[in-house]
């Protein structure tokens, strides 16, 4: 548990109730002082368009947004799966391949259909999760990535997005046949919460330092 001594608010920059609750159960127990909020506390503020070309591009246009209007330091996150057989694809379309206003399923069936004819050793996949923290002094990004096979049919319930057709090595599962417990200790986003952890936990005792000497 981090302490630094003065009490803070951030705002996790994001509309996704699914990420959200990753999002806070991964924050929140590792800095104390600091307390979380979300969009839901910012009714006003709308959907942020997403026009990067990159997962980092997104990222920081999301907290950039929400810092420049709220004023308060802020957090969030950009995922893509990237299929080797479809040439990277979605990456950084993953949450509107099958269209804008789709659901989960609608992507997911798409992925399985575009997958129909591929053979198991040509199914390699990459899930990756930049996450990005900016406020008016400072941005910091970091990454996370977990590889693993599109499977040739939904497996498991749990999760979202395409969690039920990604199937982890060194798990023998799919995302969506894990507990959240489970998934927080290997997923991609997971992995690019500690290192945004770090880096901000480093940042943030800094700034303390240097405001009390």
């Amino acid at each position: 548990m981090i302490n630094f001594g003065q009490f803070m608010e951030i705002v996790i920059a994001t509309h996704n109730n699914d990420k959200l609750k990753e999002l806070l159960k991964a924050f929140s127990h590792h800095f104390k002082d600091i307390k979380l909020l979300t969009l839901n506390d910012f009714p006003d503020i709308g959907e942020i368009i997403e026009d990067g070309t990159t997962l980092k591009d997104n990222a920081l246009i999301k907290a950039r947004t929400v810092h420049k209007l709220t004023s308060l330091p802020a957090i969030s996150d950009d995922t893509g799966l990237a299929v080797d057989a479809l040439n990277g694809e979605p990456g950084v379309y993953s949450a509107r391949y099958a269209g804008e206003n789709c659901t989960y399923l609608d992507n997911v069936n798409k992925m399985l259909s575009e997958m129909k004819n591929i053979p198991q050793n040509k199914r390699t996949a990459t899930f990756t999760t930049v996450m990005a923290y900016v406020d008016d002094k400072m941005e910091l990004t970091a990454k996370g990535v977990v590889k693993g096979i599109i499977t040739n049919k939904i497996k498991g319930i749990g999760g979202f997005g395409y969690d039920s057709i990604f199937y982890v090595y060194n798990k023998g599962k799919t995302f969506s046949e894990m507990n959240i417990e489970e998934k927080n200790l290997v997923s991609h986003r997971s992995k690019a919460i500690e290192t945004l952890k770090v880096k901000l936990a480093t940042y943030l005792t800094n700034l303390n330092i240097k405001e009390n000497a």
